[in-house]
């Protein structure tokens, strides 16, 4: 069992700053793919950025020079810095992580996890 908690998200005003954080924990072996998803009222669900465990990001074209995705692996986080907000940046913002939980070879399964969202408002 993986778990996730988000934290970050508030209310700013158009061309604000934002930073969420997403922190995994439980008995995890390894975290591949970690990635930050969006859905605003009345809305699908919306892949935002995600980053490999090398490094590796992508990002959709709304969001492509304003946000940076990061991640932490000695902690297990990962990060999305939100710069230049646009009113049409409101939405829940949810964390996901896959990868393979436990503590030895004969104990590991893939995992897939989600956070419980955190809301992010840009509105003056």
């Amino acid at each position: 069992q993986v778990q996730l908690v988000e934290s970050g998200g508030g209310l700013v005003q158009p061309g604000g700053s934002l930073r969420l954080s997403c922190a995994a924990s439980g008995r995890i072996f390894s975290i591949n793919a970690m990635g930050w998803y969006r859905q605003a009222p009345g809305k699908q669900r919306d892949v935002v950025a995600t980053i490999t465990s090398g490094g590796s990001t992508n990002y959709v074209d709304s969001v492509a020079g304003r946000f940076t995705i990061s991640r932490d692996n000695a902690k297990n986080t990962v990060y999305l810095q939100m710069n230049s907000l646009k009113p049409e940046d409101t939405a829940v913002y949810y964390c996901n992580a896959d990868g393979i939980t436990g503590s030895s070879w004969f104990s590991r399964n893939p995992f897939s996890s989600w956070g419980q969202g955190t809301q992010v408002t840009v509105s003056s």
